[in-house]
């Protein structure tokens, strides 16, 4: 079993920064690619970030691209979301997902349905 532990969320205003880490863990965790998704209250699920383990090529929506940045440390099984220049429509809780798939189109991992596994999520409020 593969549990994935979000944290750094909070509240910032708008113009500030967070950094989110996701941490992995497991019987053999060794996930071929991660991903960040966002959710914001009344809306759906959406994509953010992805980034593939073994080479740690990137994608990102549009909306976050040059504000945020995904990285990974393969020693600490753990993700990041480095945030800048947020805005109050960031506001959401940020959830990160692993996939077990070793082979995939970036537009496929912009799917919620790609990845098998989910953390709990973690608020991220920012004020106006």
């Amino acid at each position: 079993q593969v549990q994935l532990v979000e944290s750094g969320g909070g509240l910032v205003q708008a113009g500030g920064s967070l950094r989110l880490s996701c941490a992995g863990s497991g019987r053999t965790f060794s996930s071929p690619g991660m991903g960040w998704f966002r959710q914001a209250p009344g809306k759906e699920r959406e994509f953010v970030a992805n980034i593939r383990w073994g080479t740690g090529s990137t994608d990102y929506a549009e909306s976050v691209k040059g504000r945020f940045t995904i990285s990974r440390d393969n020693a600490k099984n753990t993700v990041y979301l480095q945030m800048n220049s947020l805005k109050p429509e960031d506001t959401a809780v940020y959830y990160c997902a692993a996939t077990n798939r070793p082979y995939y189109t970036n537009y496929v991992a912009r799917t919620s349905g790609f990845y098998d596994y989910w953390g709990q999520g973690t608020q991220v409020t920012v004020s106006s």
